[in-house]
């Protein structure tokens, strides 16, 4: 396996975290604090964490694997996965997002298009070839009912 992949997704977030705390204190560019937006962030931190953690736990319940890159053994298509074949990656994303929204600079907001560039290149991508060789048309057509991200 490539190296950067076995950096697993929830490393690539707190590394984006912890970028969006040192921006926002380096580099508060724009600074835009106020408490309808830090409320705003705290829901989305709150709900990306729920949308993860609910998409995991149906992997569990499915018996397949949530660890990328090991051999799917069902193809979720409920729940979340009526709406993005991805909730767990977009739960990522969403509390990226509401992280810098509630540290309140642009700054914060930086290390966001950088996650989504890592997970789409290193995990997403090369997890839907995955999918299609093991699920085939089954997958094929839930790929064309459903968005990668939302």
């Amino acid at each position: 396996m490539d190296r950067r992949r076995c950096i697993l997704p929830p490393v690539w977030l707190l590394a984006g975290l912890l970028a969006a705390m040192a921006l926002d204190y380096l580099l508060p560019i724009v600074d835009f604090h106020n408490p309808p937006l830090r409320i705003a962030g705290i829901a989305l931190i709150l709900f990306g964490i729920v949308m993860s953690a609910t998409a995991a736990g149906a992997f569990r319940r499915a018996g397949t694997p949530v660890i990328p890159f090991e051999r799917s053994t069902a193809l979720l298509v409920t729940g979340w996965y009526r709406f993005t074949r991805n909730p767990m990656y977009l739960g990522m994303v969403l509390s990226l997002l509401g992280t810098g929204l509630s540290l309140g600079s642009v700054g914060a907001l930086l290390p966001l298009p950088v996650f989504v560039v890592l997970i789409e290149s290193l995990f997403i991508r090369h997890e839907e070839r995955f999918l299609e060789e093991i699920f085939g048309q089954q997958y094929r057509d839930f790929r064309a009912r459903v968005r990668r991200w939302f």
